[in-house]
């Protein structure tokens, strides 16, 4: 039997192999469906930005309310912990009861829990309202792409969105940084939290008469909600997700780092043994077992560890060694978001023309580029000679692989596993971040010498960047059509 052709994809072929003649869209509703879009990619970006937007202002947090590195780290986790767990329940929920009404849930949620980040008077009630924002995010994240998907009912257009929403998360993340250190400079650290209050209450304002209710068709499958699956899933991603962001400050052999990482391998486990019995399993086995899917949710996941371990070391490496003000630590960041804003604007395009598992490759290649000028690090590195060429070549390349793996997370997707997807594809973004701090810090704490230790952590982000983009060459040629992709 021939292998998969993994450049079939929907915005150029409709699942059956043939050019997308039968599904197109009404030309008179392409300015609300635009509309629509916006109104979505905006709050996408604004929950990915919440979680970079506490990374910039955590001394002036700490100094606040007296706390030491531990604490930190919790608050700067207490957002992703939930949202990286709930995240496939979420996209269940939003599959089984509604995604319209799941993306209002969860982002009155978000707006409610961030309006009360503003005022919280210490440590405990901040992370406290960080957890809640994560579980309004995990409801509206994957219920975002089910709206996205009943927008777009006909593959092509549903593929041409997903190549554009692959920038959003991304870009979302570059403009916590810069926001969050304007913000924390020019007034405080509290008022950073209006950012996302006033984008839900906006989203909110329109979302019932803009946002369709559901999947286009007259009925649906509704799956069941797997309740073992989703507990033993949260679970084991948010306590195994713990364990390696306190990694960060405790050595790996000891109790605070293995008994939360061991627990989070043992919950996952049994959440897939789980799976396997089930008849309506939280992750379906045949999901993950298409090849596009499997490089498009990797390239999510290395593609925001790169981000992430970027932006936290060289904020360190700038605060640290060159005593950069917050404000200053931030605007480093502004040529990074132009990038990624630049390239992102073409991606889609890209992707069109020359196939999405070509686009993720190139990105890839040109992202292990960034990463490997990043290594080049010392005590000495000027910005403008040292650091700037790598932040731009990474942006440049995480915005390729962002726009080509989001079409190829969501290939033949069917409109009731949407939020699935979005589920899927979220965590991949979360989890990225999380693992690749915990694995490239280790990597780092190797080396006597603080800068040293950067050099070596960008060194092996480069090995994997380029490894991923090397199998992926390599899939391509065994599994691509022998025609070209099209058009």
């Amino acid at each position: 039997m021939p292998a998969e052709p993994v450049d079939a994809l929907p915005h150029l072929v409709s699942p059956a192999g043939v050019e997308d003649r039968t599904a197109k869209e009404d030309p008179g509703k392409r300015p609300r469906t635009s509309l629509a879009f916006a109104v979505l990619a905006v709050v996408q970006a604004t929950l990915i930005f919440t979680i970079s937007l506490i990374s910039v202002p955590l001394p002036d947090i700490g100094r606040e309310f007296g706390l030491g590195p531990a604490d930190l780290v919790l608050v700067n986790a207490a957002y992703g912990l939930p949202f990286s767990g709930l995240l496939l329940f979420g996209g269940r929920l939003a599959d089984r009861y509604d995604g319209r009404r799941m993306f209002m849930t969860g982002l009155v949620v978000f707006a409610l829990a961030s309006a009360a980040a503003a005022f919280v008077p210490g440590f405990g009630a901040l992370v406290a309202v960080r957890f809640t924002q994560g579980i309004g995010a995990a409801m509206a994240a994957p219920a975002a792409l089910a709206v996205l998907r009943a927008l777009h009912p006909a593959p092509a257009a549903f593929g041409r969105a997903m190549a554009t929403w692959g920038g959003v998360s991304v870009l979302g993340a570059a403009l916590g940084i810069v926001a969050s250190g304007a913000i924390t400079t020019w007034v405080s650290w509290r008022w950073m939290f209006a950012v996302p209050v006033v984008v839900a209450v906006l989203a909110l304002a329109v979302a019932r008469g803009l946002l369709p209710s559901g999947p286009a068709g007259a009925s649906r499958p509704r799956p069941g909600l797997d309740p073992a699956g989703a507990v033993l899933a949260t679970l084991g991603i948010s306590v195994g997700s713990y364990g390696l962001i306190v990694s960060g400050d405790h050595p790996w052999t000891s109790a605070t780092v293995l008994v939360p990482f061991a627990a989070g391998v043992v919950l996952l486990s049994a959440f897939l043994a789980v799976e396997r019995r089930v008849r309506q399993p939280l992750l379906p086995p045949g999901f993950v077992r298409r090849p596009s899917r499997v490089l498009g949710l990797t390239g999510i996941l290395l593609a925001s560890a790169g981000t992430g371990v970027v932006t936290f070391l060289v904020s360190l490496y700038l605060q640290q060694q060159h005593h950069w003000s917050t404000m200053a630590t931030a605007g480093a960041f502004l040529p990074f978001t132009v990038v990624l804003i630049a390239t992102g604007r073409a991606a889609g395009a890209l992707v069109g023309r020359f196939g999405a598992v070509r686009v993720t490759t190139a990105g890839l290649f040109v992202g292990a580029a960034g990463l490997a000028l990043l290594a080049g690090i010392d005590h000495d590195t000027t910005f403008a000679l040292g650091l700037l060429p790598g932040l731009v070549l990474l942006p440049a390349g995480t915005s390729l692989i962002f726009s080509g793996t989001a079409v190829l997370s969501t290939a033949d997707i069917p409109p009731h596993q949407a939020g699935l997807a979005g589920g899927a594809m979220n965590t991949a973004m979360e989890l990225g971040p999380t693992v690749g701090l915990a694995a490239l810090m280790s990597v780092a704490g190797t080396r006597t010498d603080t800068v040293t230790g950067y050099a070596w952590a960008f060194s092996a982000a480069a090995a994997v960047y380029l490894a991923a983009a090397l199998a992926a060459l390599v899939l391509n040629r065994r599994t691509s059509p022998a025609a070209p992709p099209g058009p």
